[in-house]
């Protein structure tokens, strides 16, 4: 056999590691623009769903359960605000979604917030386990809980919303209220003011001219005096 011969035959070389380099950085390259703007999406369906969130239910915006403990409060507290921060979404609300996140944190890590808070959302799970005939101790993961259509967590969250606001509007009439009664009493302060200035004022203007009342009547006094002292002389 000929050298061409053997030549031709021969299996085809792989290609060498330095060959292959650049292709595999090409791969990097895409797979982390690609990983980037996966992210990018993700942020910014996070800063969608914090701005639809029901801003009176800090437990919704932060997505988290009734049953979480302060410490898992701030640790998604911590997540959340650090994978949606302004300087890193892209999301032109970034910053109003933080802002969210960072009163929903405080509302829950105020314990008297929070009790009230509470008090409100127990009270609509057992308005709606009612509703359905169901024991108020019931649990979210009970098969007549899981049955439910439209599902549990759907409408206790509607529940939840209803109450929420409903505490929410009495809460707005007292404190217009109470600043009706002390806008009353602040009027009344204000006449009771006013009405010992006007007072004082008047004495004071009293006191002013008491020398001219003095003098005139002293004139007048004296003119009655000259009048009783001329006789008249009757003729006949």
């Amino acid at each position: 056999m000929s050298e061409a011969a053997s030549s031709s035959s021969a299996p085809p070389k792989p290609p060498s590691a330095s060959s292959s380099k650049p292709n595999d950085r090409a791969v990097e390259d895409i797979e982390r623009l690609l990983s980037r703007e996966a992210t990018a999406f993700q942020r910014e369906l996070e800063v969608e769903r914090i701005l639809k969130a029901f801003k009176l239910n800090p437990y919704e915006v932060l997505d988290i359960t009734e049953e979480a403990t302060p410490e898992e409060i701030k640790k998604k507290y911590r997540q959340l605000s650090l994978f949606i921060h302004p300087d890193k979404a892209p999301h032109p609300r970034a910053p109003e979604a933080f802002d969210l996140l960072k009163k929903a944190e405080s509302e829950l890590s105020d314990k008297t917030k929070r009790e009230e808070l509470d008090a409100v959302i127990n009270q609509a799970r057992a308005i709606l386990l009612k509703t359905h005939g169901l024991p108020p101790n019931t649990r979210d993961d009970d098969v007549r809980v899981k049955s439910l259509s439209p599902p549990w967590k759907q409408q206790f969250l509607a529940k939840a919303k209803e109450m929420l606001i409903d505490e929410e509007v009495r809460r707005r009439k007292a404190i217009k209220m109470n600043l009706a009664n002390e806008g009353l009493e602040a009027r009344k302060k204000e006449e009771e003011v006013n009405a010992k200035k006007r007072k004082a004022e008047e004495e004071a203007r009293w006191e002013e001219t008491r020398e001219e009342r003095v003098g005139s009547w002293r004139s007048f006094a004296a003119g009655s005096k000259k009048k009783k002292k001329t006789k008249v002389t009757l003729l006949g």
